[in-house]
């Protein structure tokens, strides 16, 4: 049975360091990817319904600009390059959507890139790569 691995993806440099490395581990042990790529929402109940049908509007548009412009040519690379990768778009807080991921598709491991924040950017606002490590119900790899 093979197993799944999924990787944060948002098109940053930290984002393509975890992708090759993940990408690595996938050819030497035939694993599936999982490119994940999570839009940071919050919903406001304070919304009028005009005001949440176009908000809807704009996250079908803005989910469809994810999968064209930075998911599916990496996608598409990686299966010409003989992986098995599929890849999902998602509304919400990133390392909680991740952890829903990993769950939902039964993943074995999550890969994520370090953004490369200073230590007190990081201690003051939080990592999401920080947050991954420490509430991911599989494995967590983070890529320098």
């Amino acid at each position: 049975m093979s197993h799944i691995v999924l990787i944060a993806f948002d098109g940053s440099d930290a984002s393509n360091r975890a992708l090759s490395y993940g990408a690595e581990r996938a050819r030497a042990s035939g694993a599936r990817l999982l490119l994940a790529h999570v839009l940071e929402w919050s919903p406001y109940s304070f919304l009028t319904a005009e005001e949440v049908a176009e908000r809807h509007k704009r996250r079908t548009e803005e989910v469809g600009r994810a999968e064209t412009v930075i998911l599916n040519p990496v996608k598409d690379r990686l299966a010409a390059d003989g992986l098995e990768v599929d890849a999902v778009v998602r509304y919400g807080h990133v390392a909680e959507t991740l952890c829903a991921l990993a769950e939902e598709f039964k993943a074995t491991q999550i890969i994520i890139g370090r953004t490369g924040e200073s230590p007190f950017q990081a201690r003051l606002f939080g990592s999401v790569s920080v947050t991954l490590a420490q509430v991911a119900p599989v494995p967590c790899t983070i890529v320098p």
